[in-house]
């Protein structure tokens, strides 16, 4: 499933899925971290080469950031913010 049909199934309006998503992006940016530092490390003063030579870099930090950037993380962000809606509404 998509991430159009996901959004239409938990209600949720698209500029508040664009937010929830760059509020994810950024967690994982903050979370991955090091990876980038690492990644930045190797790049640095390379042009082409950066492709193969730093593979392993990237490859970490595509894993990190995949960790917090996925289907089931939006998923989760969209319960709890449909969550806090219903509550100050109730309130």
């Amino acid at each position: 499933m998509g991430y159009v049909q996901q959004a239409r199934d938990n209600n949720v309006k698209k500029k508040v899925e664009e937010a929830l998503r760059s509020k994810m992006k950024q967690k994982a940016l903050k979370e991955c971290d090091l990876y980038t530092s690492k990644y930045a490390e190797c790049a640095s003063g390379k042009l082409f080469s950066v492709v193969w030579k730093c593979r392993k870099q990237a490859k970490e930090l595509n894993d990190c950031l995949h960790q917090y950037t996925n289907d089931s993380v939006l998923e989760e962000m969209k319960k709890q913010y449909m969550l806090h809606t219903e509550e100050k509404q109730s309130a």
